[in-house]
Formats: structure tokens, C-alpha cells, sequence
């Protein structure tokens, strides 16, 4: 991610929040970036502190991928959380140890995209290998995956962190890469399998109608989050200013929107219950199978 560190004490140069002078005269991808910040603070933060509560209480209709989406919700709000801590070093403090926790954040924050991998991969294999699925419905299994996922999001957080973000630029490019290319295909063939299940026939069944739905929504949410970090290996066929003051600090503002949109399309799938407020939230999920 990008690392706004500058000088807070210079009173000449460019405005605090710009890491290279050149981009004095682009600032509008750093108003976009900062303006990503606070609405990922004030949108992205309640609603997956909603996911993870729900997550937590929920006693029945507990869907496979749940682990995942509760990691990936546990992950999001940290990354949401740490933006005060990064304008108050970016205007005020310009402390260097903080500027290791930020880059360590960005970190977690690049490589978390691989839990969307394991939710996309469990739902395509329940809904086009049935029978696979079924022989790996324990959830143990699907701890152990997280365990796995999460030691290597702290290892490749931590190499930011210490070393640099130049050093982990090509693993960063072949994770977005490799998680782009799996997701895609997973949801195209998830789309795939449901519209050929009732090829022939005049009426989908709702609950598969609900699933082709909300598959081609995650579908949409892929493409616009994950698509433009595609194009950062092919940094060197643009100039400084296009790509540190336009391309990247946008690219990574439209990755970091993902912090919001995951948890706000995953709320839209509850609806509340009771005559409480904020009574029970039960996810309404399709009848055929809990993925």
C-alpha cells in the first residue's frame, strides 16, 4: 500500500498528505484516498463490527464459509480502525515506529484478499462438486486452511512492515494476480453450473434465483475491487506523476473501498428479527445448500 510518510515539521513543499512533490499538481487521487479512509472509518468499521457479532452469536443455519467471512470481517475492521492512527501521524506526529504499524496494516490489508479466494472456492465447490463437498463439510478443515492463510498474511505483513514495500512488490502482484484469476473463474462457473440447472425450464427456483444473484453482485464486486490492482505490474510504461499521483493511490483507494462493500453486501443479506432495535440478525440464505 502506499506510504504517505512525510515531513510534518517542513513548511515549505508540498501539502503533508503528498509523498512526492511532483504531485503538488495531481492532488485528486490523494483527495479520493483519504476521502476512501473515512468513509471505510465511518461505513466500513460498523458494519463488519455487525458481521463479526453476527458471526459470533449465531447458533443455527451456519453456512461453511462463515470462518472465512469472520476472519475476513476481523481483518477488515483493523485495517478500517487504523486510519486515524495514519492522519494523526501523517499531520501530526511523523513517528517512525507508528509509520512500521501502518505499513504493517497495508500489509495485512494487500494479502487479505486471499480469504475471498477460500469463500470463492468453498461456494464453487459446493454448488459444481456436490459430492466433493459434502466429504469436506467439517469446519476443522476449514480452520485449518485460516490458520494457514493467516500466518501468511502476518509473514508477508511483517516483510512490509521491516523491510520495505519494495520488497514484497512481486508477491504482491502475483497474490492479486492469482486471487483475481481464481475468483473469476469460480464465480463464472458457479453462474455456469445454476443457469444450466434450469436450462429448458420457464421458472428458476427462487432460492436458486437468489444464489445466481447474489453470486453475479460478488461477481461485479471482484471486478471493480480487484481488477485495476491487475494493472500495477505494468507500472514502468507510465510516468512518475501518472502513476505515484494518479494510477497507484487510486488503485489502492478502490482496493481499499473493498473494506466497506464486503461487509455492507453481507448485511444486506440479514434482516432483523424481533421487536428489538437491534434484535436477532439471521442471514437469509439459500434453501438447497449452505455454502
Amino acid at each position: 500500500m502506499l506510504n504517505t510518510s512525510v515531513n510534518a515539521t517542513s513548511t515549505r513543499g508540498p501539502p503533508l498528505w503528498y509523498k512526492y512533490e511532483v504531485c503538488a499538481v495531481a492532488p485528486y487521487g490523494f483527495i479520493f484516498y483519504y476521502g476512501v479512509k473515512v468513509f471505510n472509518l465511518v461505513v466500513g468499521t460498523p458494519c463488519n463490527g455487525l458481521v463479526i457479532w453476527q458471526q459470533a452469536t449465531r447458533k443455527g443455519d451456519a453456512s461453511t464459509s462463515d470462518i472465512f467471512i469472520l476472519n475476513l470481517a476481523i481483518l477488515d475492521a483493523y485495517f478500517c480502525l487504523m486510519m486515524p492512527t495514519e492522519l494523526l501521524n501523517t499531520l501530526l506526529l511523523d513517528d517512525t515506529h507508528i509509520w512500521y504499524l501502518q505499513k504493517f496494516a497495508y500489509g495485512v490489508k494487500d494479502t487479505g484478499v486471499l480469504f475471498l479466494v477460500c469463500i470463492s472456492l468453498d461456494r464453487y465447490t459446493a454448488v459444481v462438486h456436490p459430492v466433493l463437498f459434502t466429504s469436506i463439510r467439517d469446519n476443522k478443515i476449514r480452520i485449518g486452511i485460516s490458520v494457514v492463510v493467516w500466518a501468511v498474511i502476518v509473514a508477508y505483513a511483517l516483510t512490509k512492515s521491516i523491510l520495505g514495500s519494495m520488497s514484497v512488490n512481486s508477491v504482491f502482484s502475483g497474490v492479486i494476480l492469482f486471487a483475481f484469476a481464481v475468483m473469476v473463474l469460480c464465480n463464472i462457473s458457479i453462474i455456469w453450473v445454476l443457469r444450466r440447472s434450469v436450462a429448458g425450464k420457464e421458472v428458476m427456483h427462487p432460492a436458486k434465483k437468489k444464489a445466481l444473484k447474489m453470486v453475479l453482485i460478488i461477481l461485479v464486486i471482484i471486478v471493480v475491487n480487484y481488477l485495476p490492482p491487475v494493472l500495477m505490474p505494468f507500472a514502468p510504461y507510465y510516468s512518475l506523476v501518472e502513476f505515484r499521483c494518479q494510477i497507484s493511490i487510486s488503485v489502492f483507494s478502490i482496493m481499499d473501498l473493498s473494506c466497506s462493500i464486503e461487509p455492507l453486501l453481507y448485511v444486506t443479506k440479514m434482516n432483523c428479527v424481533g421487536a428489538r432495535c437491534c434484535g436477532c440478525c439471521v442471514a437469509r440464505r439459500p434453501h438447497q445448500v449452505n455454502v
